[in-house]
């Protein structure tokens, strides 16, 4: 169950249905992608139906893919299955306001099959397991996501008709960190800051990026759960926001030839008592169970990658000198590598910088948790830090395709000992066709190139 800040409790969502304050109440789960999928309820019914029994939803929902085509090979679902339901069992701890809609609250929602067992395969699944395993020896992870997105002054609707081609960036220059860049689109962050807020998030920053429109909102860290529960909520909430302004936003992790767009994860742990496990000495020092952590890491870094970097776009990010990573390595305060170790005192925590602000929340943080929890049960011993620029030393690089991240996941022992057979294959077959769809298609590049030259 989530622990974080969501502002409703279900007596009070009762109270504001019976009152006619909220009319609305979406059920939400998230998918393969990333993306909040279900329905729109009346209160009345939520209460009367939705509230003790949840409700059902094709399970086809696990089992598509970015365009939500049926695709076939799935375990979980299939044309000679008959595509049949699964159900939405709502998650009380997540109810929320969702202020840019009128009179309308959101449920989050774990799936499961109509006979109660859960969905391995669902995202907000794959975290809890990694999580229980995580409490099993006496830990609980907390984090933060950084999500940066581009902001454009053309409509979704404008976009799609011109072919995505031609789209006007909210800034025309680098504005990161600039006050002035970032005040010409307050209205729009103004928005996304104070409506987080109401949605139960807890915003602390907004500030402009490299790209042209590109952003960052920053979230405090909560425990990882809801950090994931938040994050998504996030990510419909700016999209819509956008689109109601007029605006578009994109989370491609490679929007174009530009700085990349990431999805940076801080992560530390707490023990039983809630006391910080990582800090030692005097609050810079790394304990054991931190080292261990970190060094596992480094060890599934590679055969994990896929959880970070889902898409075709998401490796063309990692680019020499891009603040994407490109080799597996940790530093102190180190930007140029896949991990940075960064804080002191209780805040002391690593920073994985390889996730693209098209990951998928949950699966990166279940990996991340994984990682973790081989290191500590293998006591794995931490390599010394890389110091200085890491891109230009001989050091062992993450995939640089979606084809060899998905091979390295799919042979990996260390995925199919902490995920199980059953997510492994689903989500190897998910960037399977993902590859197929790419390899299969003729892009403007290979146009403009060769049309006439060739």
């Amino acid at each position: 169950m989530s622990t974080g800040s969501a502002p409703l409790t279900l007596d009070q969502l009762k109270g504001e249905i019976t009152s006619g304050d909220i009319d609305t109440v979406l059920i939400a789960a998230t998918d393969m992608q990333g993306r909040l999928q279900g329905k729109r309820v009346t209160g009345r019914f939520f209460l009367d139906e939705v509230m003790d029994h949840g409700t059902e939803g094709c399970n086809y929902l696990l089992a598509d893919d970015v365009e939500m085509n049926t695709v076939n090979g799935y375990d979980l679902t299939s044309w000679e299955r008959g595509y049949g339901d699964l159900v939405f069992h709502p998650d009380f701890d997540t109810i929320r306001r969702v202020p840019w809609h009128n009179a309308t609250a959101m449920v989050q929602c774990d799936l499961a099959y109509l006979d109660g067992s859960p969905v391995k395969q669902s995202p907000r699944q794959v975290l809890l397991r990694q999580l229980e395993r995580l409490k099993e020896r006496g830990y609980a992870a907390v984090g933060a996501t950084e999500l940066e997105f581009a902001l454009y002054r053309t409509s979704y609707r404008d976009a799609a008709a011109g072919g995505y081609r031609n789209l006007e960036p909210a800034s025309t220059y680098n504005i990161d960190y600039s006050l002035f860049g970032t005040g010409q689109v307050e209205g729009y962050l103004r928005r996304v800051r104070n409506e987080m807020d109401q949605a139960g998030l807890y915003t602390e920053s907004a500030k402009g990026e490299c790209n042209l429109g590109q952003l960052e909102v920053g979230f405090r860290f909560t425990d990882i759960l809801a950090t994931c529960d938040n994050h998504v909520v996030y990510k419909l909430g700016s999209k819509e926001i956008a689109d109601q302004e007029g605006y578009s936003v994109t989370f491609m992790a490679k929007p174009n030839e530009r700085e990349g767009s990431s999805c940076h994860i801080h992560m530390s742990l707490l023990d039983d008592a809630g006391n910080a496990v990582f800090p030692a000495g005097d609050g810079a020092e790394m304990t054991d169970t931190m080292r261990h952590f970190v060094a596992g890491q480094i060890a599934a870094q590679r055969e994990f990658t896929y959880f970070y970097a889902p898409n075709i776009n998401s490796y063309k990010r990692y680019a020499e000198g891009s603040f994407a990573p490109t080799a597996v390595g940790w530093g102190w305060d180190n930007r140029t590598c896949a991990l940075r170790v960064v804080g002191h005192g209780p805040g002391l925590r690593f920073e994985q910088r390889v996730p693209g602000a098209d990951a998928n929340p949950y699966l990166a943080a279940a990996a991340l948790v994984a990682a973790g929890i081989y290191g500590i049960d293998h006591k794995l011993e931490l390599e010394e830090p890389t110091v200085g620029n890491a891109y230009t030393q001989d050091i062992p690089h993450i995939p640089s395709r979606l084809h060899d991240a998905v091979r390295l996941f799919k042979e990996s022992d260390m995925a199919r000992d902490a995920f199980g057979d059953e997510v492994v294959d689903h989500y190897v077959h998910a960037g399977e066709v993902e590859m197929a769809a790419f390899d299969a298609a003729v892009t403007d590049w290979e146009v403009h190139r060769g049309f006439e030259r060739l």
